[in-house]
């Protein structure tokens, strides 16, 4: 007889890009610590006192508070393999070519933009941090300073000129 599964049991770990900085992987940690610690003991808690209040199947509370440690216990193991698997972004002081965790200034349309190029866990194209994988960030790895790159969108191509590269923000 197979024993049945709740959905969310079923779920996989989604995989998740594993390039990260150093911060993010020291916010990680202290999240998956506060959890383990703080958090995951006072629900455990709660489901331990509601369950006393007898009938399962009729006692809502009980499940509500059951599955938001089901929840957290599930965000606990994809923090985990976060960090077990993460790869610390150290940018390279060569800057003659782009790589994870420079910063790089490119020409577009006359215009100028400086972006960060990190993992896609961190990216915010709004605060100019783009993902390595996103179509710009692809095509900028590897490319030298004065080289024009293109990116290919759906409907038209853009060249983007490489201005410089930098290992931190210039300001």
């Amino acid at each position: 007889m197979q024993i049945p599964k709740r959905r969310s049991e079923n779920r996989r770990l989604v995989p998740v890009d594993t390039f990260i900085t150093q911060e993010k992987f020291d916010e990680l940690k202290a999240k998956l610590d506060k959890m383990k610690k703080i958090t995951h003991p006072k629900l455990a808690e709660e489901v331990k006192r509601l369950a006393q209040f007898g009938d399962f199947s009729e006692n809502a509370e009980y499940q509500i508070a059951k599955g938001k440690l089901r929840g957290l216990n599930q965000r606990i193991l994809e923090i985990e393999y976060q960090i077990s698997h993460a790869q610390v972004i150290k940018p390279s002081s060569n800057t003659k070519r782009v790589s994870v965790g420079h910063f790089v200034t490119v020409e577009f349309q006359g215009q100028r933009k400086t972006y960060q190029i990190l993992g896609s866990t961190e990216s915010s194209p709004g605060t100019g941090v783009i993902s390595r994988n996103s179509p710009l960030g692809e095509a900028l790895l590897g490319a030298k300073v004065g080289e024009e790159v293109l990116v290919k969108l759906k409907d038209r191509d853009n060249k983007y000129r490489v201005v410089s590269i930098d290992t931190r923000a210039s300001g």
